[in-house]
């Protein structure tokens, strides 16, 4: 039986994560572990497609890892022996006993190890998608739209960020935990987000980033059930991405939400995002608020059915809890579809004023909306302008040109 290799190559992505992180534990060091774990895919790609999958091909893989990882110790020995390191022999069978020894699921610890705070934010998403996404340099470096040595570069530094510092592999415990979780999070999301919504480029939605951030998601939340809010994020994924099909139109330019097909929404995917975030028993962290107005949308059957006063509330709660210029924006939005433009045309003149967002496109787009909904149609063409010189994506650069045109 031959296999194909796309086949060996979904196994890769499936056993990627759980297999790298049982390396890194045993052999503390994250090169190392890529190292190894990049022999024994090698080793698949020569023998699978000839031999066929094996019933169970991660313990082949891990298998074949460990072996490779031993073996590369002893050479290294060999080749560079040093005085220093009398007790090569005995430090390899001390590796030997942990690769040996009960097979753990040691994602959340890399996950964390990845997103740990003293790297930069960048990094910690490029080295989270490398190590427990499986994607290659050139990958990366094509979905965030940056030089792929650039990306190479920023892998380097951030692994030997991760050896310099002694960045731990662990799951934080206790108050460490509660304040290293939401780190980790926003990460997931940021990836998410670049995926649903990308910042530059021809496509508006890059569904390899998505399904990828959704996979990390429900990774954290399964191991940590006990976390509402690593739940509230994945609702608000599934729920998010049910609507993927819908918001591009025939050319590939985005359909606003009031305007989508509903019959063309996962429902699958929309009753699981609900099914989770009606499951949540503690007061709704900020993940977990957003998935609130996402339910609302997916449960409204038409635009004119959503229920406006509850979204309202859940960005005012948002507010509370972080009043960024980006939710006071999307609170504004609401409070235009519950009281009318002309309610929400002072607070989105406001949030102007303050420039923190002067160069966010959507920021413009949303005040040229309002303003063409009052009657003022010549403001309405200069905030179009606005929105129009900074916006990085073509599909939406389209989508403002559209929007633009009807106001003229």
């Amino acid at each position: 039986m031959t296999t194909s290799r796309d086949e060996v190559e979904r196994v890769f992505r499936a056993e990627h994560g759980r297999i790298l992180a049982s390396l890194v534990r045993a052999l503390g060091d994250l090169d190392r572990a890529e190292d190894a774990l990049a022999d024994a895919w090698a080793a698949a790609i020569e023998r699978w497609p000839r031999d066929g999958i094996p019933e169970r091909p991660g313990a082949w893989i891990t298998t074949a890892a460990r072996r490779r990882a031993v073996d590369r110790i002893r050479r290294e020995r060999r080749e560079r022996p040093s005085p220093a390191e009398p007790r090569g022999e005995e430090e390899i069978a001390m590796i030997e006993r942990r690769l040996d020894g009960e097979v753990e699921d040691d994602r959340l610890r890399l996950i964390f190890t990845c997103c740990h705070p003293s790297l930069a934010l960048e990094a910690r998403v490029a080295l989270t998608l490398r190590m427990l996404g499986g994607l290659r340099t050139p990958e990366i470096a094509r979905a965030f739209l940056v030089p792929e040595a650039t990306l190479a570069q920023r892998l380097v530094r951030a692994k030997a960020k991760v050896r310099e510092a002694g960045i731990p592999f662990e799951v934080p415990a206790g108050a460490l935990l509660a304040e290293r979780l939401p780190g980790v999070l926003t990460v997931l999301y940021l990836v998410f987000n670049e995926g649903y919504a990308a910042t530059a480029g021809e496509a508006l939605v890059r569904r390899e980033l998505c399904d990828e951030a959704i996979r990390l998601a429900r990774i954290v939340a399964d191991l940590l059930p006990g976390e509402d809010e690593a739940k509230g994020l994945l609702a608000l994924m599934l729920l998010t991405d049910a609507r993927r099909e819908a918001r591009v139109d025939e050319d590939g330019v985005p359909v606003r939400l009031e305007d989508q097909d509903r019959g063309r929404w996962d429902r699958a995917r929309i009753a699981e995002g609900l099914r989770i975030l009606d499951g949540l028993v503690r007061r709704p962290g900020p993940f977990a608020l957003q998935a609130i107005v996402a339910a609302v949308h997916a449960r409204a059957e038409r635009w004119g059915e959503t229920d406006w006063p509850t979204v309202v509330a859940a960005y005012e709660a948002l507010i509370e809890r972080h009043a960024s210029p980006v939710v006071r924006l999307n609170h504004a939005a609401a409070i235009a579809e519950r009281d009318g433009p002309a309610a929400a045309l002072p607070l989105v003149d406001a949030l102007v004023a303050e420039g923190d967002l002067a160069e966010y496109p959507y920021l413009h787009a949303a005040r040229a909306d309002l303003l063409r909904r009052v009657g003022r149609e010549e403001d309405a063409l200069v905030a179009y302008d606005r929105a129009l010189a900074r916006v990085g994506n073509d599909a939406e650069r389209r989508f403002l040109e559209r929007r633009r045109g009807r106001s003229v």
